[in-house]
């Protein structure tokens, strides 16, 4: 399981430094794509599989389901960590998550969120601001 929150530089070589609590979890090659809110998702292997299966059943029917796979498809790349622990992020994917020098790494459970550093701040102000009904809600969920 991945938790925390890391703020983290990308290099000169666009390599990212992947924190050493998450290492052991993810293996020597996960698996990297677009992900929601523009930041990316970092997978396991087995976690990714998860997901494509997932995905592999969604109705070819519905305009939604096509599209929304096909950006989890289409954008995702397999990633190996060097030695030190840091995996190359293709350009095509920082130009998606608008990254700079300074990225936050996010452990959300089953996976790695990557965010420019002032994405998620924008982002995690929003909704912190809005935490008491985003809880009335899930609370209606079950949650």
């Amino acid at each position: 399981m991945f938790i925390g929150e890391y703020t983290y530089s990308i290099d000169d070589k666009k390599r990212l430094a992947i924190p050493t609590k998450f290492r052991k979890s993810l293996g020597q090659k996960a698996i990297i794509t677009k992900g929601l809110d523009n930041c990316l998702f970092l997978f396991t292997i087995k976690e990714w599989q998860k997901l494509a299966d997932k995905l592999s059943k969604l109705p070819l029917s519905q305009a939604d389901a096509r599209g929304f796979a096909r950006i989890m498809l289409i954008g995702a790349m397999d990633v190996n960590l060097d030695k030190l622990g840091r995996i190359l992020i293709p350009d095509y994917l920082k130009k998606y998550s608008f990254l700079k020098k300074k990225v936050v790494i996010a452990g959300v459970s089953d996976r790695i969120e990557i965010w420019d550093e002032s994405k998620w701040q924008e982002y995690k102000t929003k909704t912190e601001a809005g935490m008491g009904d985003i809880a009335e809600r899930l609370g209606e969920l079950g949650v």
